[in-house]
This record gives C-alpha cells, sequence and structure tokens, in this order.
C-alpha cells in the first residue's frame, strides 16, 4: 500500500521581490528595519547601510520611480510572505458546478430529495446544472420534460432566490439549465 502526501506548491518569494545587489534601480527610497523613512540614496550606498545594520535590503516595491526598498532580515521576510500566500490560497473558495439529473417520469419522493440536494449545493456556494436526459420515446416528450424541470426551478424559487446562470435549453437529447445563488 502506497501513501500519497500532498504537499502545497512552495511560493518562490525570490521571484516577486530583489534584494541587495539584485535590485536594478540606481537610486532607491529606503525604510529602516522599523519602517521609518531614511530618504532618497544610492542603491549601492543603501546595501552598504543595511548590511552594517546586519539586515538585508528587499525592494518592497518596484513599480513607483523611486523604488522603494526596506532593511529587513530577509529569510524571515520570505517565511512571512510564503505565510500570507498559503493563507491567501486557504481562503479562497472556487465554485463547482454539480449535476442534479432529472427524470420526465421522476417520483415526488425523488424529486424532493433532488430538491434537497439543489438547496444544499446552491447555500454552499456551488452552481447547480438541472439536467434531463431523454431516451428513446421520451424525444417526442420533450415539452413534458421542459415543464418538469421548470415545476423544480419554481420550487426551488421558492425556497430562496437564484439566478440562471445558464437558461433552460435542449441540446440534442438533454435538457439543461445551470442555476445559481441569486
Amino acid at each position: 500500500m502506497r501513501i500519497i502526501h500532498r504537499r502545497s506548491k512552495k511560493i518562490d518569494v525570490k521571484k516577486l521581490y530583489s534584494s541587495n545587489e539584485g535590485i536594478k534601480a540606481l537610486r532607491v527610497l529606503v525604510l529602516d528595519e522599523k519602517g521609518s523613512n531614511l530618504g532618497v540614496m544610492n542603491t549601492a550606498e543603501a546595501v552598504r547601510l543595511a548590511r552594517e545594520r546586519e539586515f538585508d535590503l528587499v525592494e518592497i516595491n518596484p513599480k513607483i520611480d523611486p523604488p522603494v526598498a526596506k532593511m529587513v532580515n530577509y529569510g524571515q521576510f520570505q517565511y512571512q510572505q510564503e505565510k500570507a500566500e498559503r493563507l491567501k490560497k486557504a481562503h479562497q473558495r472556487v465554485t463547482k458546478t454539480k449535476c442534479v439529473r432529472l427524470s420526465p417520469r421522476i417520483g415526488r419522493h425523488d424529486l424532493d430529495i433532488r430538491r434537497e440536494q439543489t438547496m444544499e449545493f446552491l447555500n454552499s456556494g456551488d452552481k447547480v446544472k438541472l439536467e434531463i436526459i431523454l431516451r428513446g420515446r421520451e424525444m417526442r416528450q420533450a415539452p413534458f420534460a421542459f415543464e418538469v424541470v421548470k415545476n423544480f426551478i419554481n420550487e426551488i424559487t421558492a425556497l430562496g432566490p437564484i439566478k440562471f446562470d445558464q437558461e433552460l435549453t435542449r441540446q440534442g437529447n438533454s435538457i439543461t439549465a445551470i442555476v445559481m445563488k441569486g
């Protein structure tokens, strides 16, 4: 038996922030380790000053003119940035599309179970694809199948507001609609 461990991808902070001699700008606005402004200096002079204080000079904001650089312990700074990225990633919610399959001749109890499942999916923030697949002679009863889906949508609308991501359509032998919480 093989055990597979999933590890999160390590964020490479080195690619995001230039430090010490890697800073390409000639002049930078320097902040000390406490965050107070030391003014605009030549990059070489700022690196020398940071090394005297036993810190690294890290370019915090390269997009403005002159770029902002701060004196920090680079290893500790790198750890804090990776921690913030992991926290941000943990709070992301990816919306999934769940499928609820109906039938033209579905029974009342089965319809109630599907309604409860649909509401559970919608309340958790997912989209729901309502689908009826028509087989054989059911193909001629497409208007009846449309009514089944419309009635189902009316039932879930009564429980809470919904909006359509995709209106009720027929594609070949299937009738589908995608709904989400409104």
